[in-house]
């Protein structure tokens, strides 16, 4: 009851106040920023990881010494491993894709149909035309992106060059060649649905002057974090000489500098919390010496040491608790509502905010990790506690003679 009442402004102590609602205010905005910017960067890095892997393969097996001729039977073989739920052959190259707009570098990748459509993040994301036929026309797949950058649309005409054409007595001429658009997919990722354009496999062996070949085998497991045990038994049943990237090793620079990142952003918005704790520490401070006379008629009325340092621990303690929980529903909110604002910010500011172009994802992702949620709210409100010990512990050390001496 004391510890609520020493809360409530008064006219002599509404300085006091002000500065409790200062603090409550700092933990309040410093726990819901720190649950925002971790909840985006744990969305950032899960949403990339998904786009990466989802066409990428976890493992990706490329021929050594010879071409892959074999691939058909080294291919069912990686199959046949428990734990692999995708093994695929393809055949890729970089070529020039013109259209009505523009002409841009892309990244041809020759897949077969029913390949194709075990990948989610294509066959899922058909916007326009369908896979219908894949393997037996000549059409292509093209990320949205590309689509619009070049003004054409499914069922319209693509033209691929390549460098590496047919070779005369003049020397190598670059291949040209027209495809029919036959869907236009949208992962979500800018940089994917800008460069990539997927070819029947036999139509990119025949374009890349590679028949009976294969560039490499991608290979999709069931958990990837088991990518590091599986190397040796995938290379084992190649049963040819190969070489084997994961997915950790062609990314490490890329995931290491978002955890360099997300772990700086968390230690620099830990200080907003300890700025406001630090400010529990002058309120708490001058309530104390405010409160002298109050505390000394306590003592004198027998109230222990220990009741004056629990009244002034309650009251400096619920300031952080209160903030700490205000904070936490304050970024859950946030969190859950992050697209919707994004888009509000953008439209009120006429600007786009969090460009595709540069941030690679077209939405803006938010995932609360639970038990990261409750380390935040763990470590403000034991900053809280911290900051009420010392201007508790003046209080109860107070001698009630020497308060009342000079009042």
């Amino acid at each position: 009851m004391l510890a609520m009442r020493y809360l409530r402004s008064r006219r002599k102590e509404a300085f006091i106040s002000v500065i409790a609602g200062f603090s409550f205010v700092g933990i309040m905005l410093g726990v819901a920023t720190l649950i925002i910017v971790m909840a985006v960067m744990n969305g950032f890095r899960g949403q990339l990881l998904e786009k990466i892997l989802g066409i990428n393969g976890h493992m990706v097996v490329q021929p050594i010494d010879t071409p892959l001729t074999d691939y058909a039977e080294v291919t069912e073989r990686i199959a046949a491993i428990r734990g692999v739920r995708l093994a695929m052959p393809f055949t890729e190259g970089q070529v020039l894709a013109s259209g009505p707009s523009g002409a841009f570098g892309t990244l041809v990748r020759g897949v077969m149909r029913n390949d194709l459509e075990r990948m989610p993040l294509i066959a899922g994301t058909i916007r326009q035309g369908s896979l219908d036929g894949f393997d037996e026309g000549e059409g292509i797949a093209i990320g949205i992106r590309l689509a619009q950058n070049l003004g054409i649309a499914a069922g319209d005409r693509v033209t691929l060059v390549s460098p590496k054409g047919s070779v005369t007595a003049l020397g190598t001429t670059p291949r040209v060649k027209a495809y029919v658009v036959a869907a236009i997919f949208e992962i979500g990722m800018s940089e994917y649905d800008s460069t990539f354009v997927f070819m029947p496999f036999a139509e990119a062996q025949i374009y890349f002057n590679t028949p009976e070949v294969a560039s490499a085998i991608d290979v999709f497991v069931d958990d990837p974090d088991r990518v590091g045990e599986m190397r040796d038994e995938v290379g084992t049943a190649a049963g040819r000489p190969n070489v084997i990237s994961d997915w950790r090793q062609r990314n490490v620079t890329f995931f290491a500098a978002l955890e360099v990142e997300r772990n700086v952003m968390f230690l620099i918005l830990t200080l907003i919390v300890l700025v406001a704790a630090l400010n529990i520490v002058s309120g708490m401070t001058m309530l104390v010496k405010d409160k002298g006379h109050d505390i000394a008629i306590l003592r004198t009325m027998g109230a222990s040491r220990g009741s004056i340092l629990r009244i002034f621990l309650i009251t400096g303690a619920s300031i952080g608790v209160v903030g700490t929980i205000a904070g936490f529903c304050l970024g859950l909110l946030v969190c859950l509502n992050i697209e919707s604002i994004r888009q509000f910010i953008s439209w009120l500011t006429s600007t786009e905010l969090f460009s595709p172009e540069l941030y690679y994802l077209s939405r803006l992702p938010a995932d609360v990790n639970v038990g990261e949620t409750l380390s935040i709210l763990a470590m403000a409100m034991a900053l809280s506690f911290l900051a009420t010990l010392y201007p508790a512990w003046r209080a109860a050390k107070l001698d009630p003679v020497e308060a009342l001496r000079y009042e």
